[in-house]
């Protein structure tokens, strides 16, 4: 018998607003609402989208030393990350896979570290049982929201002018509606936006204040997903996982110099190896010549009918008005304008290597 999937505290909201519910990484969440898919990514792109990312794993890390501790699992720089400023990271495996990836914040006096649902289980052991003498707390009585698009700062700045001034990756703690937040300029959709972390009494109440802003529609997993992917942002499970290095997924911007030369984190050998020679494969982006999307696991084949790669990501990009796609090939078939040709249904289907983003990232720097 499987466990009944989670609710976030925003999930009476979603059901009034007209969320098409499924499960997800264990919880009920939103797929779309009666805007539809597609209305819900292109509102996003023009005004402001709310999505519930409630169901991703919040932690606390608190004890001496902890950003010298996070180094040694994961590639990134920790000691110089500033207060009220957060960086992406991913943790590594001995093997220089990347085990998951993850937002890490500054918060002053402790570490708040935002990891994705589906590896909860895995990132809070795996830090309890190798971060000496840092405790470790993951938070269950907070929502999480995500406001984005290029009217989010006025969605968020009206009941919080603070928000206003941030840029892209700072963090701080404000009050929202009286409310105290903590508020992040960062998301998931190349857009601008925040992340916010809300006490999840007043969720629903925050969110619906969010809401009455005549720019901000709520947004489900669907819309999320095309978004990312438009924005060249990998999904993890999809475009990243245990078996594929940061270099191999051009991640190579995540990993300070510093870090990439001295090591000492997880897969070091692996990775320093890969940045020295080049990796053998390389993530990039897709565009089928056609009209026909092409999904995750399809082949990649040189024209020659060679197998070169496949697809781990792909569907239709909306804003770009055509399919979209990201996948692994060999690295000399990476450069862009490259021809190639997808296998759909036993059929060869011409299309072409992409650079990434789709879109233009639209970050407040």
């Amino acid at each position: 018998m499987t466990d009944a999937p989670k609710r976030t505290p925003l999930y009476d909201l979603h059901v009034e607003l007209g969320g098409k519910m499924v499960d997800f990484a264990g919880w009920e969440m939103p797929v779309q609402y009666p805007m539809g898919i597609m209305g819900e990514h292109n509102h996003t792109r023009t005004k402001a989208g709310l999505f519930d990312v409630s169901h991703m794993g919040q932690v606390i890390l608190r004890g001496e030393g902890a950003a010298e501790k996070l180094e040694t699992l994961v590639p990134s720089a920790m000691t110089t990350l500033k207060e009220g400023k957060a960086r992406y990271t991913f943790f590594t495996n001995p093997d220089g896979g990347i085990m998951d990836d993850l937002i890490v914040a500054n918060a002053g006096d402790y570490l708040f570290l935002v990891v994705n649902a589906s590896m909860r289980h895995q990132d809070i052991p795996h830090m309890a049982d190798n971060l000496d003498g840092i405790e470790v707390t993951e938070i269950f009585d907070r929502a999480l929201v995500a406001v984005q698009g290029p009217a989010a700062e006025n969605v968020v700045g009206d009941l919080c002018p603070a928000a206003r001034d941030m840029t892209f990756m700072q963090t701080m703690v404000a009050d929202i509606n009286g409310v105290e937040c903590r508020i992040s300029r960062l998301g998931y959709t190349g857009e601008d936006g925040f992340e916010i972390s809300i006490p999840e009494d007043k969720a629903i109440e925050i969110c619906r204040a969010f809401l009455a802003h005549e720019d901000c529609e709520p947004v489900g997993l669907g819309a999320r997903d095309s978004l990312r992917l438009e924005s060249g942002l990998c999904l993890y499970g999809n475009d990243i996982d245990n078996s594929t290095s940061p270099v191999e997924a051009s991640l190579t911007w995540a990993m300070q110099k510093r870090r990439r030369e001295e090591g000492g984190f997880p897969g070091a050998d692996r990775i320093q190896r890969d940045l020295a020679e080049g990796a053998a494969k390389k993530l990039v982006g897709i565009r089928p010549t056609g009209r026909a999307p092409a999904r995750a696991g399809v082949e990649v084949q040189d024209l020659d009918g060679n197998t070169i790669g496949s697809i781990t990501s792909g569907g239709f990009g909306p804003t770009v008005g055509a399919p979209v796609a990201m996948g692994y090939v060999a690295t000399k078939h990476s450069e862009p304008g490259q021809k190639i040709n997808l296998i759909i249904r036993g059929k060869a289907q011409p299309a072409e290597i992409a650079a990434l983003p789709f879109v233009a990232q639209n970050y407040k720097r």
